[in-house]
This record gives C-alpha cells, structure tokens and sequence, in this order.
C-alpha cells in the first residue's frame, strides 16, 4: 500500500476482491491524518516558534511514527483478512471438517478485528497531535489541522465499524471482551477530533 500509486490503490479496493478495504481505508485516514500534521509541524519551525520548539519537535517525530504504523497496520489487516478468506473455503463435506472450518474461521475472525481495534488507538494518538498542532501551529496552515482532525475522527469511526462486523462471527468470549473496549474508545476520538474541528474553524472565521 505505501508504494502503490493512489490510482492503483484505489482501483485495488474498488475491485472484487477481500482486500483492501475498510481495514485499509482506516488506515489511509490515520496515514493522511499524520501527515498532514507532519507538514503543519514542519511549517511551525524556526525563530518565531522558538518557545515550542521541542513541543513541535516531538510531534514532528511522532506524527512520522503514526504514519508508519498506519501503514504497517494496513498491511496486517490485508493479511488477516487473506486469513479469512483462507478459513472460508477449507472443506465441508464432513461433520469434521466443518468442526475444523468453523473453528479456523473463528480464529481467523479474530485474528482480523485486532489491526482496525489497534488502528483506533493510532486514531487517538493523531488527534492527541491535531490538538497540540490546533494550539501552537502556523496559522497559515490551520485549516490543515482541521483536516488532519477530521481524519483521525474517520479512521476511528471506520476501524470501529470494521471490527463490530467481526463481533458476530468471534465466539471467543475474552476476545470479543478486548475488542469491544476497543471500540467502545472510538467515541470519545470522535467526539475530541469534532471538537478540534470546530475549534479550528471558529479561528479561521474569527
């Protein structure tokens, strides 16, 4: 995914395949999200920033590292769900082997929430970032942590939905615990990235 042209990846999802696709799509989100706020911090140096300058450092470094978790996510929710599609067509015929597939199914459905559930966590973490950016960033560059926010709010909301759908196929009762208070997380990353929004539009229209 983050070599691939946008054209091809987004040829990839719109396709009839099981991946890429909302998983991967979330992961975009919390991508973009980062590195927007990548470029505001990098906009946010310099002597007229010199009081925040360790402060933007930090989210210089960490909106780097979010990216790049982003990605590796992305490519770990493409691969769970090759896992899925794998457990899917084991054979049927037999009592056994239906035990044995839906077993493998399960495990596998499990093994595809855990990307998006991490995801939402990475969601936070770049909003956290649009907050900062939000207080102390070049002006000039505002509306780009707006943005940024917007796309940490839709990769929270996107990976939550990617990992309700597992839910009902997880018979695991302390997995779908976990996974559960995963996204029971997403809310309130919602709620702070509308917030940071909002904020950041009453300073543009100001």
């Amino acid at each position: 995914m983050r070599d691939e042209k946008v054209g091809e990846f987004l040829a990839r999802v719109a396709d009839r395949v099981p991946t890429p696709g909302g998983g991967a799509a979330a992961a975009l989100h919390a991508a973009t999200g980062a590195a927007l706020l990548g470029m505001v911090a990098r906009f946010s140096t310099g002597q007229d920033y010199a009081e925040q300058e360790a402060t933007v450092g930090r989210v210089i470094a960490e909106a780097d590292d979010l990216r790049d978790i982003a990605f590796r996510l992305a490519e770990a929710d493409a691969a769970a769900f090759s896992a899925v599609a794998d457990a899917y067509r084991l054979p049927k015929s037999t009592e056994t082997e239906r035990s044995a597939r839906s077993q493998a199914v399960a495990r596998a459905l499990v093994g595809a929430a855990w990307p998006p559930a991490k995801l939402i966590g990475v969601a936070g973490m770049v909003a956290d970032l649009a907050g900062v950016m939000a207080e102390i960033g070049n002006r000039n560059v505002l509306s780009d942590v707006g943005a940024a926010a917007e796309a940490a709010r839709a990769a929270a909301a996107t990976a939550r939905m990617t990992v309700e759908i597992n839910l009902a196929g997880i018979t695991d009762e302390q997995a779908s615990l976990e996974m559960i208070a995963e996204t029971d997380k997403a809310e309130d990353i919602i709620e702070r990235a509308e917030k940071i929004t909002a904020a950041v539009r009453e300073q543009i229209r100001s």
